[in-house]
């Protein structure tokens, strides 16, 4: 068997070219199964060796493949002879001799070229279940993609597949993203990619496609407490609450909508934006009940700059533009460390520290690790040296936890740092919200689309020192007393809209 396998070898290997391609061939397919075979079985559980196994090997497997034939027809140009004077030379005449279905050597040549169709048809099915893994996406472009891939491991969404999004099903997403990805593979190859890849992704599938395979709009009801902790620069890092009531309600039976009432089946929004970046909006226009469209416009705009060049239908990624790619505001991420308890409140000015280390523009990322440790080691040896002393331990673990901070969000290769990407869910540190919820998107009447407060949450306490602040009995004497009324009654109301009726409980 094995003597035959090597005769046949032999005789496509007329010349340096044909030696190539055997040698190509054979030693891809033998690469292809061993580092197969060791994946399968955990030995090796590495990216980079998914990319050489699924991407590296079938491709010198075939180019093994077209230069066998190749370096037969230099042969026969070179010798002068037919392919049939080439093949009595090359093999016996027992081989070549004509049967009834076929001779060996055509028999031969079939079963290979069978098995080779075999091994084509398994690798490249490998070769797209890889291209749709995360890791390949996030490491293929390493480079390119690494501020992409950290944020992604670490976001709500890091057990999704990337391809469910940013491609999709059919075929028409298969063949549009492989363009795509040729593309994207030739402006690495030439170091021509932008720095930072640019946002909004205008490719991106629909969110009805995508996000509500997940998240049904139908099921957005009541409400959602949620709670922010912020830490004062001071020298206890002092806590302030801010507790809101989020009306996520797509829907309620009295005919006001809450938050995900932008994307209710029953609503429509649309809009233009400066540029089609969906920063500055050019106008609005809501769906009414007998289906025209009533408009707001921006007074603000100029009627040059209000040219718009696209519109688009509002859907869940106009508001959660960074549901997975979260890249974090530097006091909002000291924040959330000290609440979780991964730096010492205990530590003197730790906040304010934390954020002077973090908010400079270091060239580079080893750079910017060295100057972290610097700075905070630096400010409690000088300042607090008994401190340095005897809260060794906290000092380290605090800037161990800045450096992680600083590793997750800054990017300098890719000239990503804080707020490079605006993050349009809320407006705390962004427009957002008012970005159309704003005094100057006015109707040809003037009335202004809403920017109360209190439309999108109630607000039990903002910036407080106890957490339902606006809950508690009022002070005559506090300045900001009629505005805790007025909040008090809001939330009550809103919480009796949503509590279950006599009438609703009949509704089928």
């Amino acid at each position: 068997m094995w003597q035959k396998y090597l005769n046949f070898i032999r005789g496509l290997s007329v010349n340096r070219v044909g030696k190539i391609g055997v040698v190509l061939t054979t030693s891809s397919v033998i690469c292809f199964i061993i580092f197969e075979l060791a994946q399968l079985s955990g030995v090796i559980q590495n990216a980079y060796v998914g990319l050489i196994t699924y991407m590296v090997f079938p491709v010198i497997f075939i180019i093994g493949l077209i230069l066998i034939p190749f370096g037969w027809q230099m042969y026969r140009k070179q010798t002068g002879k037919t392919t049939r004077e080439l093949l009595n030379r090359q093999f016996t005449e027992k081989e070549i001799k004509a049967r009834e279905f076929g001779s060996k050597l055509y028999l031969t040549i079939g079963l290979f070229t069978m098995l080779n169709v075999v091994i084509i048809s398994v690798a490249s099915a490998r070769m797209l279940g890889f291209m749709d893994q995360p890791v390949f996406c996030g490491t293929a472009c390493h480079g390119v993609m690494e501020p992409e891939w950290v944020t992604f491991q670490q976001s709500p969404h890091a057990r999704i597949k990337c391809v469910d999004c940013h491609v999709g099903e059919g075929v028409d997403a298969l063949i549009s993203s492989k363009l795509n990805g040729l593309r994207q593979m030739y402006l690495a190859m030439f170091n021509s990619y932008n720095r930072p890849v640019p946002t909004p992704v205008h490719q991106l599938r629909p969110a009805r496609e995508t996000c509500e395979k997940c998240h049904w709009p139908e099921k957005f009801l009541g409400s959602k407490l949620k709670n922010l902790v912020k830490f004062a620069k001071d020298e206890q890092s002092t806590p302030s609450y801010t507790t809101l009531v989020m009306k996520i309600d797509a829907h309620k039976d009295s005919g006001k909508g809450g938050i995900h009432w932008h994307i209710d089946p029953q609503n429509e929004v649309r809009y233009a934006s400066v540029n089609d970046e969906r920063e500055e909006m050019i106008w609005v226009e809501v769906r009414q009940p007998d289906g025209s469209f009533k408009r707001y416009e921006n007074r603000r705009l100029s009627s040059a700059s209000a040219a718009a060049e696209a519109v688009r239908t509002m859907d869940c990624v106009d508001c959660h533009n960074r549901a997975t790619h979260v890249y974090e505001d530097p006091s909002d991420a000291v924040d959330n460390r000290i609440r979780n308890g991964l730096m010492d409140r205990n530590l003197p000015f730790i906040k304010r520290e934390a954020l002077a280390a973090l908010d400079n523009n270091y060239p580079d990322k080893a750079t910017g690790l060295q100057n972290i440790q610097r700075h905070l080691e630096g400010f409690y040896r000088k300042n607090y040296p008994q401190l340095s002393g005897t809260q060794s331990a906290a000092i380290d673990q605090a800037v161990e936890t800045v450096q992680a901070i600083y590793r997750r969000n800054i990017f300098p290769q890719m000239n990503v740092g804080w707020n490079t990407y605006p993050n349009h869910i809320g407006h705390r540190g962004d427009k957002g919200c008012f970005r159309c919820h704003n005094v100057n998107m006015r109707d040809t009447d003037g009335a202004n689309i809403t920017n109360e407060c209190t439309a999108c949450h109630s607000i039990l306490a903002e910036d407080a020192q106890h957490p339902f602040r606006n809950l508690l009995p009022p002070d005559e004497k506090d300045p900001e007393h009629d505005m805790q009324i007025y909040l008090q009654e809001e939330f009550l109301q809103s919480f009796l809209e949503e509590a279950p009726t006599p009438e609703k409980s009949e509704k089928p």
